[in-house]
């Protein structure tokens, strides 16, 4: 194989290379045309609906109490477009000890980072003490005290 490699390629077999090398960008334009259109496409029907939503809305307002009752209920829209509702928080006072352990405190300002949640804390000074500990006793270990 090292040999193959060494040798020059010959004119035929440069000239079969530039042909795989032409197919294969043919190829990749090919196929890059066609993402782009499928790209435009789906663009295309974005807009074109977001469009009729806005029609819709536009012309949807009107008094309350001009608008007939519906006879049957209208199909929901998908739930996906929908923002999940989210519960709101407990009071800190209102949290079990486990929650209250996990959670930071609320930031005060709005470009305020939250605190360390409690439990981090104690970890964080767990891990150094440990640290402490393990270095004093190799220190102590090295130097023939222990």
């Amino acid at each position: 194989m090292a040999e193959l490699e060494s040798q020059p390629l010959s004119d035929e077999e440069r000239a079969e290379l530039e042909e795989l090398r032409a197919e294969k960008a043919r190829r990749e334009a090919r196929e890059e045309a066609r993402r782009e259109r499928e790209e435009l496409a789906a663009l295309r029907a974005e807009r074109a609906k977001a469009e009729e939503v806005a029609a819709n809305a536009v012309s949807a307002p009107k008094p309350a109490a001009a608008k007939p009752a519906p006879a049957a209920p209208k199909p929901q829209p998908k739930k996906a477009a929908r923002p999940k509702s989210v519960e709101p928080k407990p009071s800190r006072d209102e949290m079990t000890f486990a929650q209250r352990m996990v959670t930071s405190k609320e930031p005060t300002g709005e470009n305020e980072i939250p605190g360390m949640a409690p439990a981090q804390k104690i970890i964080i000074v767990l891990a150094l003490i440990a640290f402490v500990i393990f270095m004093g006793y190799t220190i102590l270990t090295s130097m023939g005290l222990l």
